[in-house]
């Protein structure tokens, strides 16, 4: 049976995160008080800022950026703001498409 919690970030007992996800204090919090769920949720919102506020992860800057945030996302009450400039990827697909259709080939009857 997997190991439940409290999660703070969805508010009922779920399935804790599986594994310790950081070597430091917020990874014992998160462990302690994250589900597996939210945890999904934070993956995709941290790749989106990676992606959008182009990151470097491999710098210090970058990996503290990126635990401010997890903090704020999962005890903050917040962290899931989106850049200015974003665009969701289905909001992509109408926007790059044109604004009106071309007209059906005529026929000849």
């Amino acid at each position: 049976m997997p190991r439940m919690v409290n999660c703070v970030k969805l508010g009922r007992e779920l399935p804790g995160v599986i594994y310790r996800p950081f070597d430091n204090e917020l990874g014992k919090r998160i462990y302690d008080n994250v589900s597996q769920d939210a945890w999904r949720l934070w993956i995709e919102q941290s790749k989106m800022m990676v992606n959008e506020y182009r990151i470097d992860l491999t710098s210090p800057q970058g990996q503290r950026m990126l635990l401010d945030k997890a903090e704020e996302f999962f005890f903050g009450g917040g962290g899931e703001e989106k850049p200015p400039e974003f665009v969701a990827p289905d909001a992509k697909a109408t926007t790059d498409a044109p604004a009106t259709a071309a007209p059906p080939p005529a026929t000849k009857d």
